[in-house]
């Protein structure tokens, strides 16, 4: 069979993220199972046309604006794709009415109030208001992800069929736990692109939250992005410098190891599809502290495999940590939980399950109503 993804990042894009590192570790296992794969992206500085990953066929072009007739014009002088999966960051491609074959939406999150973060009004206010048409407008076309939250919202704005397939990470989890006993400095831990929607500033926050409380900490901060000078600077402002470091992109290796050591993973999104960086966390032994946003609070089952804040504050978040400290004997219970949940999360558990059903969309065969 022929498939093709849709995506405006491919996993060489310097702004790809976790979800770039999800739809190559689907796509992969659709070569595996001896399957044709195509996936169409925006162009970028420096990028090569046309080239192969991981058997995958990556075709640039277009840009913001103009990808989607630049992914038109390239369709058309192809063979007959068996399955084109239109994936959607808050705009997308418009694929079953142009591409004349079986068709499913990819999506991750909604966006929602992301679109405040990156856009002023009215352009964010419009930004909401077409996302939520535009899932109308596809409410017969099969909708594929992650999180029943996302699931759930795809539904209220009219959608019909959503088949939701948790991810799945490539972190093997540990053989056995190794001892982490909650000593001082409390080690903390968050992996993440630096923007806007990730307010890692929350967790720096929190950081300080809990110092102010007498907990001594140390958190370390993995990932690039746009938001790093003005984390930089608010760190200082904090007087958190001794507190706080950052180690831009790590290899998975060296990220792992920063997972294994710490105490707690943070994570303070505005929302998210999942939240791999939980489960990743989670298989090195390591409990995560989140917010009560969507996604998260499926990553991380509250007072099982970690804690979920009341409210989406520092302070709150300050406090959840600061009461399981407490109470040791649950963190480890935490710990135990978590890493036996990640061994069943592994990209060896999920992708079969994916790659039957996008082969069963590919062949035609209609989901159930």
């Amino acid at each position: 069979m022929r498939f093709l993804m849709l995506n405006w990042r491919d996993p060489k894009n310097p702004k790809a993220g976790g979800a770039e590192r999800v739809t190559l570790a689907y796509l992969s296992a659709l070569v595996q199972r001896g399957h044709e794969v195509y996936w169409f992206a925006n162009a970028f500085e420096g990028a090569s046309r046309e080239e192969i990953i991981q058997g995958i066929h990556i075709v640039r072009g277009g840009g913001t604006g103009t990808s989607i007739l630049a992914a038109r014009k390239w369709y058309r002088k192809q063979p007959r794709f068996d399955l084109v999966m239109d994936q959607h960051h808050g705009i997308p491609w418009y694929a079953p009415w142009w591409a004349g074959t079986h068709c499913v939406a990819y999506i991750h999150e909604v966006l929602g109030p992301i679109w405040d973060a990156f856009y002023p009004w009215p352009v964010s206010a419009f930004g909401r208001w077409q996302e939520r048409w535009t899932h109308w407008f596809y409410r017969n076309v099969p909708f594929w992800t992650a999180s029943s939250c996302t699931k759930e919202t795809l539904h209220s704005h009219g959608v019909r069929y959503v088949k939701q397939i948790p991810y799945g990470v490539d972190t093997v989890a540990l053989p056995e736990l190794d001892a982490k006993p909650l000593a001082s400095p409390l080690r903390l831990a968050v992996v993440s692109r630096l923007a806007p929607n990730k307010r890692i500033d929350h967790a720096i926050r929190a950081a300080r939250c809990l110092v102010d409380r007498s907990v001594p900490v140390q958190l370390t901060v993995v990932g690039g992005g746009e938001m790093e000078a003005q984390l930089r600077k608010l760190v200082a402002e904090l007087g958190m410098n001794g507190s706080v470091t950052f180690t831009g992109v790590l290899p998975e290796e060296e990220k792992d190891a920063v997972l294994r050591k710490a105490h707690l993973l943070l994570h303070t999104s505005q929302r998210e599809g999942w939240g791999l960086n939980v489960i990743e966390a989670n298989a090195m032994g390591t409990p995560a502290a989140v917010y009560p946003v969507a996604g998260l609070i499926e990553s991380t089952l509250h007072d099982r495999t970690g804690v979920v804040s009341e409210r989406e504050t520092p302070e709150s978040l300050a406090a959840s940590i600061q009461s399981l400290l407490a109470h040791p004997e649950k963190y480890q219970q935490y710990r135990v939980n978590a890493w036996e949940r990640a061994k069943t999360l592994h990209w060896s558990q999920v992708l079969p399950v994916a790659s039957e059903w996008l082969e069963q969309q590919a062949a035609g065969r209609p989901s159930p109503a």
